[in-house]
């Protein structure tokens, strides 16, 4: 360890031991990784920081804010060529990629809950909610149709169903709406379900018109619906049973597109010129070539920040890339840049199926979910969700969980990279030149990161969390913070174009960075009193990071 690493390092387990207790001490673990950035990644951040447009990224999120957005459905289509527009635009050759859909491409154009019959109350629509209605709900007949309610408290067991007859009836359920659909509609006959299930992070009690959205079974034979109801509708909905019987007006209008799925593509091919005179130069630069870093960002879903403004982050990512490279103020990169706008999960599942060789060659992948929060307004802050490493086993007071939640991770899964300590660098680089808040949180899944993970490539998620707006009616365009993208835009953007372009000199740099982050490391877990379990985890981690670089020289 040199003099300046060592000094850095002392400065930093000084300040450390200064803190106090709470989030404060949580969040300040993170080591000074910024002052360490490989020359390479510094020069690329510089320039990118200049260079990235925001209002590229709130025009794709303002575009798709407020669409329903669901593989196969008009809405995810037009989100998805509406980038590829801006891509052609900017002088690339964007490409789809189709492959079969097993979502049904839904959409619906009304969905109303009223009290009483056709002239009742208003409780529940899409124009007011947007998403108040379930996925896959059935349309009714033209005029709707008038069914008795039935309050099943929870609905989740067979006991709640007891002395009560719901069949052709709705259900009103505090219960998950998926499991109330089974009991209720499947087995006994019921017409519909309300649910007014919610997580207790979007705080109900002080926003009474908020919900969030859900899905029913795809069920033809059925032709069943659902509602998600906000509190005040549910609410409403109690205390007029309260009182004695009622019925709800149900109009609904579906319609099931049967399209293909499909995944919107961009590449920035890798080019490193051969060198002529020795032929392992040129299969050297022929390997360099085939290889590729991938980011992806999932176009549907119904929200703002949900993932619009993933889908917005990327694409000005892409095009502050390309227009550097083509004027030659940014390194062309010796690997391919591969970009995609996908339905989550599935289409990166797609994309690893078509060809188990390309993915053999990805170097590392980044997720790009939930990148524009409003941090005053939701609650969410900035997280980098890193791939897994020790944190994502042993629970440790510096690297706690969202709220989302810890995922049971296999051991076998836990390989040190170079990743998730270069990202955070790059990240808290912005932080140094912005006060940009910046975080970590262990591996917890759920998002494109984790089908690659499983492929076994290095992959981390970028998202903000806790956003008191998830997956609700509420995640709206309002909530969306231009600067809070364009950071994320370019901070995804210089990691995954440093190690496009990295070579045997920037792995040096590199391994130096990685040096540092381990002795950082295990200062902390030993001020917090590790095992030596744990310990040995995180240097066996660290060894296998170091390790790793070596396919940066290739």
């Amino acid at each position: 360890m040199g003099a300046t690493v060592q000094r850095s390092l002392g400065a930093w387990c000084a300040a450390i031991l200064l803190c106090s207790s709470g989030y404060a001490q949580e969040s300040f673990h993170l080591p000074p990784l910024d002052q360490h950035l490989p020359p390479r990644a510094e020069a690329i951040y510089r320039r990118l920081a200049q260079s990235t447009d925001a209002t590229v990224a709130m025009d794709i999120a303002t575009f798709m804010a407020p669409l329903w957005r669901l593989a196969g459905n008009p809405a995810f289509e037009a989100s998805q060529q509406r980038i590829f527009d801006r891509l052609v635009a900017a002088g690339l050759q964007p490409r789809y990629e189709e492959f079969p859909n097993t979502s049904g491409g839904w959409e619906h154009s009304v969905g109303t809950l009223r009290l009483g019959g056709p002239a009742g109350d208003v409780l529940l629509s899409r124009a007011t909610h947007q998403v108040a209605l379930a996925i896959n709900s059935y349309s009714t007949a033209p005029a709707g149709v008038t069914l008795p309610l039935i309050d099943v408290g929870a609905g989740t067991s067979a006991a709640a169903y007891e002395g009560k007859a719901v069949k052709g009836a709705v259900v009103l359920t505090t219960g998950s709406l998926g499991q109330v659909f089974q009991q209720a509609v499947r087995d006994r006959g019921a017409a519909g379900v309300i649910s007014s299930d919610i997580a207790p992070y979007t705080r109900p009690a002080d926003t009474p018109d908020v919900l969030q959205w859900g899905s029913v079974p795809n069920n033809a034979a059925l032709r069943s619906f659902g509602f998600k109801a906000t509190p005040r509708a549910a609410g409403r909905l109690r205390d007029e049973l309260a009182r004695g019987p009622v019925f709800v007006h149900v109009e609904i209008a579906s319609t099931f597109h049967q399209r293909p799925n499909r995944n919107l593509i961009l590449e920035i091919p890798g080019r490193v010129p051969a060198d002529p005179s020795t032929a392992s130069g040129s299969s050297r630069a022929q390997s360099r070539d085939q290889e590729r870093i991938v980011m992806v960002a999932h176009v549907q879903e119904p929200g703002a920040n949900d993932n619009a403004s993933g889908c917005g982050t990327l694409l000005a990512a892409a095009l502050a890339i390309h227009e550097g490279v083509r004027n030659g103020t940014l390194p062309a990169p010796a690997r391919t840049l591969t970009f995609l706008w996908v339905d989550e999960i599935r289409g990166s599942e797609q994309w690893v199926k078509a060809d188990p060789e390309r993915v053999k060659q990805v170097v590392a992948m980044l997720s790009l979910d939930m990148t524009g929060q409003d941090t005053a307004k939701t609650g969410g802050t900035f997280l980098i969700e890193k791939e897994p490493d020790p944190s994502a086993i042993w629970d440790r007071p510096t690297d706690p969980h969202s709220e989302w939640g810890a995922s049971k991770v296999d051991p076998a899964t836990v390989r040190g990279s170079f990743l998730n300590d270069l990202h955070l660098g790059v990240a808290l680089r912005r932080a140094r030149d912005t006060n940009w808040v910046v975080r970590t949180n262990p591996y917890e899944g759920g998002s494109d990161h984790t089908v690659f993970m499983r492929a076994g490539v290095p992959s981390l998620l970028n998202w903000h969390f806790t956003d008191r707006y998830y997956h609700t009616n509420l995640d709206t365009l309002d909530k969306v913070s231009a600067s809070e993208m364009q950071h994320v835009a370019i901070v995804v953007g210089t990691t995954a174009l440093f190690l496009a372009a990295a070579d045997q000199t920037d792995s040096t740099s590199l391994r130096g960075l990685l040096q540092f982050a381990r002795a950082a490391r295990m200062a902390t877990e030993q001020q917090h009193q590790a095992t030596p379990e744990i310990l040995a985890a995180w240097h066996k981690w660290y060894d296998e990071a170091l390790a790793s670089v070596t396919r940066l020289e290739r």
